[in-house]
């Protein structure tokens, strides 16, 4: 089974000025399509380094993808830096430059001279014709290794790799296999915890099993590599199986599920309605629960207040359920939250209402968290030690997580 590594090339990224989704995009394709991804490289346009990394790469796998410097500036250097790599110079080719001027055409301009450059492929490389965009993507090719050189631009990027790449790669490389993943969303527990009872699950090799902490919330993934996509989801099925038995209500929701969206789904389920106090979370927790609703938001300044006014379309179901909110502009007591959410309940004149404040302090942060419900009432006061940016997110998280056990 072939393995492959990603190089981004730009020195916008390496400032910080831009974010890399590419490699994100390229690395769920690989990972469906079977191949290993080891590493994730991002270069500054410098054709020596750039050369260097790709020489590096082949050394360790068979598989290069590059993202960027194809364009028609000086400082598009990809061209020349896997030229470099290969020891080759580059060399013109008219059928590109015609693809180029026939892309411009279409676009009603005039190509500059300096577009030309993008006609230029390191001697001996596969031509592959770009139809959404003016940079022509190439492949260079030892026995072992395939550099595959993509334009920078997200859509012209994921074109070429959908509809050119993978098809080369399944080809060349005879892939008959597929990885898949499963993500298994938790609340109310930390990653130490999870670890000490499912570590002897992370040490499997085939499916595979790791977590990713988030603040207020841990990500269980399990991973399985099969020749059929029904295999690997047997092996998934197993191994999901386990993992729920040993963290039972921890567990929340799979892949694309929010907290949100669980939680909503629970106060419907019982014939609830619901609305939210919120101080110290910067109005967080209501846009998120309306946003899930599919309702429309209006927020009036002079009382710091937002509530749902209208709700168009609800293909979700759950903007009846939620009745928007309130965002304190100062911090109560704990006390007098809780007498704050007792009145807005009956106010808003619904069963449920949740209220979640922050408590600014220098070390650590006190949460304050209130649920009433027809059933009666839970309040609790958790300390949060964490990065100060992101107790918001920790004290809403929790919030969820007790509307979703209803």
């Amino acid at each position: 089974m072939p393995s492959a590594e990603i190089i981004t090339i730009g020195t916008e990224i390496l400032l910080g000025e831009i974010i890399d989704t590419n490699a994100r995009h390229i690395a769920r394709w690989l990972r469906d399509a079977g191949i290993d991804l080891y590493r994730k490289t991002t270069v500054g346009d410098n054709a020596r380094r750039i050369s260097q990394a790709i020489q590096q790469a082949m050394e360790r796998c068979e598989i290069i993808l590059t993202t960027g410097g194809l364009g028609p500036t000086v400082d598009d250097p990809t061209r020349e830096a896997i030229a470099l790599a290969f020891s080759v110079p580059t060399e013109f080719r008219p059928e590109l430059w015609e693809q180029i001027q026939s892309r411009f055409e279409r676009f009603g301009r005039q190509p500059t001279e300096n577009n030309k450059r993008q006609a230029y492929v390191p001697q001996g490389a596969l031509a592959v014709e770009n139809p959404v965009g003016t940079a022509p993507a190439f492949i260079m090719e030892t026995e072992k290794n395939a550099v595959i050189a993509l334009p920078g631009v997200p859509r012209e990027m994921e074109y070429l790799l959908q509809n050119a790449v993978l098809p080369y790669l399944r080809k060349r490389y005879q892939l008959t296999s597929i990885i898949k993943a499963r993500v298994l969303h938790t609340a109310g527990v930390g990653e130490s915890q999870i670890d000490d009872l499912i570590g002897d699950l992370e040490t499997l090799n085939n499916p595979t099993v790791g977590l990713a902490a988030h603040s207020g919330q841990v990500d269980v993934r399990l991973t399985a590599k099969a020749a059929t996509e029904g295999e690997a989801d047997e092996l998934i099925r197993g191994l999901e199986e386990e993992v729920r038995d040993r963290l039972g209500n921890w567990i929340y929701g799979v892949d694309q599920e929010t907290l949100e969206e669980v939680a909503l789904k629970a106060v419907k389920k019982q014939g609830w309605t619901l609305a939210v106090v919120e101080a110290g979370i910067g109005g967080e927790l209501l846009q998120r629960l309306a946003t899930k609703a599919q309702a429309v938001i209006s927020t009036a300044a002079a009382v710091s207040t937002a509530a749902v006014v209208s709700t168009a379309v609800d293909p979700t179901g759950l903007a009846s359920t939620f009745r928007g909110g309130e965002v304190l502009t100062n911090v109560p007591t704990p006390e007098e939250l809780t007498e704050f959410v007792l009145q807005y309940r009956q106010t808003r004149q619904v069963e449920v209402c949740l209220g979640v404040a922050v408590y600014p302090g220098t070390e650590k942060r006190d949460v304050h968290i209130v649920l009433i419900t027809p059933e009666g009432q839970q309040q609790s006061i958790r300390p949060y030690g964490g990065p100060p940016e992101y107790a918001p997110r920790w004290a809403l998280h929790h919030g969820m997580d007790l509307l979703r056990k209803l």
